[in-house]
C-alpha cells in the first residue's frame, strides 16, 4: 500500500512543469479576456455620454418593491413628488411585499397606487415585480405606459432625476441605468465600500460603455426600461433579478445605456453580518445567471444577429447600409462578449486550477524533489516587491512527506501573500475616487476618509470568498433593513 501511495505521488509529481505551463497559460489567458476594461478604465476619467434635452415628454410608471419599508418609503415617495416633470405622465405603483408593518398605507397616504402580496414560498424581489407588473397589466395595461422606472423603496431621487432620465430614453435608448449616490456615505466603513462600489462601477464601466454605445449592467435599482420589455410580463425572478434582466436583455440585443445626470441616492448597509448576508445571495445569483445566460450570449458572439430575438426589420434593413449593418453586428457581439465576461465567475475557474496545480500537484511534486530556496516573499505585484526589498526568507526541505506538507503550506501562503498585496494595493482605487468624484459626495471628515481608504480593499474581499461559499450552500432571499431617516433635502443641504 505504501509503495502505492509513493508511486502515485511520484507520478501526480513528475506531471507539474506541464501543469504549470497550462496554469500559467490560463492566468495569462483570463487576464487578457478582460484586458479591454483597462480603456474603459481611461475614458471613464475624462468622458461619459450627454444626452440633448428631450423632445418629448414620456409616459412612465414608477415601480417599488417594499417589504416592511415604513421608515423610508414615505421618503422615497416625497422625492418623487418633487420631480420637476410633469405630475400626470407619471404613476407610482408600490407592491407591499409581505408586510407586517404599515408600508402600505403610508404608499397609499403619498398617492402611489399600492398592491399587496402575501406569498412566503417566493419571497424574492422578482417575485414582487411580476406580481406587481401582472396588476398593472390587469387594471392599467402595461403598454399604455412607454417606459418603467424600477427603484428601491430607500431610494431618493434628485428633483430632475426623471427629467434627465427622460432625454436618454428620448433619445431612443431601450434600457438606462443612472448614477447612484449614497446617504449614509460616512455612517460607517461597511456602508463606505458599497458606496465606493458604486462609484466604481460607473468610473470603470458605465461612463466608457455609454460613450461607445455599448451595453452597461443594469445594478439593482435606479433604472429604466421602455414597456416593450414587459409587453408578455417580468420574468426575472431569480436571487439578483438585475444580473439576470442584464444578460437576457442584451442576449436579445438590446443595448443599455447610462445617463450621469440622472442621480438618486441609496442606502447601504451598515451591518457585516447583514453585509455578509446581502453578499451571499449576490454571489449566489450571479453563479445562477452565468449559468442561465452564458449559452445565448456565445451564440451571439459567434453567429451574430442570426440568433437575436431582436431583429432588424426589413425596411430597418434596407435603410441601413451594408458597412452600418456589419459594425452594428459586431457592436452586438462584443457587447454580448462584455456582458458574458461580467457574469464569467473568474474567481471560481482560478480556485479551482490553484487547487489543482498549485496545491495538488505541486506539493507532490515536492514530496519528490524536496524544496530548493522557495522565495516566501513573492516579486509579482508591486506591493510584494517593496516588501521583498525588507526581508527576504527562503525555505528549504528534503524530498518526503515534510516536503509535501510544506508545499501545501507554501502553496496557501503563496495565494494569501498575493491576495493581500492585490487588494492593499486596490487602496489607491479609493483615492482616485474621493478626489475625482468629491463634489457629488456628502461631506466626510478626513480621518473617515483615511479610515475608508484603509478598508475599501474588504468589498472585494468578501465578494471572492462568498462566491466560493455560495457554491455549495443553499441562499435564500432575506431582507436587508433600512430605517435612515435621511430626506432627499437634507442630501442637497450635504452636498452644496
Amino acid at each position: 500500500m505504501g509503495n502505492f501511495f509513493n508511486d502515485l505521488i511520484t507520478i501526480i509529481g513528475s506531471s507539474y512543469k506541464t501543469s504549470k505551463e497550462i496554469y500559467d497559460f490560463l492566468g495569462w489567458l483570463f487576464a487578457f479576456l478582460v484586458a479591454y476594461r483597462t480603456v474603459y478604465f481611461v475614458i471613464g476619467i475624462f468622458f461619459t455620454r450627454k444626452f440633448k434635452p428631450a423632445k418629448k415628454q414620456h409616459k412612465y410608471g414608477i415601480l417599488i418593491a417594499a417589504r416592511n419599508e415604513k421608515y423610508v418609503i414615505g421618503n422615497l415617495l416625497d422625492s418623487i413628488n418633487k420631480q420637476d416633470y410633469p405630475k400626470e405622465l407619471l404613476k407610482v405603483f408600490v407592491v407591499a411585499d409581505n408586510c407586517t408593518d404599515n408600508t402600505a398605507e403610508i404608499a397609499r397616504s403619498k398617492g402611489a397606487i399600492c398592491y399587496e402580496r402575501f406569498d412566503e414560498e417566493h419571497k424574492t424581489k422578482g417575485f414582487a415585480l411580476e406580481f406587481l407588473l401582472d396588476n398593472i397589466e390587469k387594471d392599467y395595461g402595461r403598454m399604455n405606459f412607454e417606459g418603467f422606472f424600477i427603484f428601491d423603496a430607500d431610494n431618493l431621487l434628485k428633483s430632475n432625476y426623471i427629467t434627465k432620465m427622460n432625454d436618454a430614453f428620448d433619445s431612443g435608448e431601450k434600457i438606462i441605468t443612472s448614477y447612484r449616490n449614497t446617504k449614509n456615505f460616512d455612517e460607517n466603513w461597511v456602508a463606505s465600500t458599497y458606496a465606493l462600489h458604486w462609484i466604481r462601477s460607473i468610473r470603470t464601466g458605465h461612463r466608457a460603455r455609454s460613450v461607445l454605445r455599448l451595453a452597461t449592467n443594469i445594478q439593482g435599482t435606479g433604472f429604466l426600461f421602455a414597456s416593450e420589455i414587459v409587453k408578455n410580463g417580468w420574468h426575472y425572478t431569480s436571487l439578483t433579478e438585475d444580473r439576470a434582466l442584464t444578460a437576457d436583455a442584451v442576449a436579445q440585443g438590446y443595448m443599455i445605456s447610462y445617463q450621469d445626470e440622472a442621480e438618486f441616492f441609496d442606502e447601504q448597509p451598515t451591518s457585516l453580518k447583514i453585509a455578509l448576508r446581502q453578499r451571499l445571495r449576490w454571489s449566489k445569483g450571479h453563479l445562477l445567471a452565468f449559468v442561465e445566460t452564458a449559452p445565448q450570449l456565445l451564440l451571439n458572439i459567434f453567429f451574430g444577429t442570426k440568433f437575436l430575438k431582436v431583429k432588424w426589420s426589413r425596411e430597418e434593413r434596407k435603410k441601413k447600409k451594408l458597412s452600418q449593418r456589419f459594425f452594428e453586428s459586431l457592436k452586438q457581439r462584443f457587447a454580448s462578449f462584455d456582458v458574458l465576461m461580467l457574469q464569467t465567475p473568474f474567481s471560481v475557474f482560478n480556485i479551482v486550477r490553484w487547487l489543482i496545480v498549485a496545491v495538488i500537484i505541486y506539493s507532490c511534486y515536492t514530496y519528490v524533489n524536496g524544496i530548493n530556496n522557495f522565495e516566501l516573499i513573492s516579486k509579482s505585484t508591486f506591493v510584494g516587491k517593496l516588501i521583498f526589498k525588507l526581508f527576504n526568507f527562503k525555505v528549504n526541505v528534503e524530498p518526503g512527506y515534510a516536503a509535501l506538507g510544506m508545499g501545501i503550506l507554501l502553496a496557501v501562503w503563496a495565494r494569501l501573500f498575493y491576495r493581500f498585496c492585490v487588494y492593499f494595493g486596490n487602496m489607491w482605487i479609493a483615492v482616485y475616487l474621493f478626489i475625482i468624484e468629491r463634489s457629488r459626495m456628502i461631506k466626510i471628515k478626513f480621518w473617515k476618509k483615511v479610515l475608508f481608504v484603509f478598508t475599501w480593499p474588504i468589498f472585494d474581499i468578501i465578494g471572492r470568498y462568498t462566491t466560493y461559499v455560495a457554491l455549495f450552500k443553499k441562499v435564500t432571499w432575506k431582507q436587508i433593513p433600512h430605517e435612515s431617516k435621511v430626506t432627499i433635502d437634507d442630501l442637497n443641504k450635504a452636498i452644496k
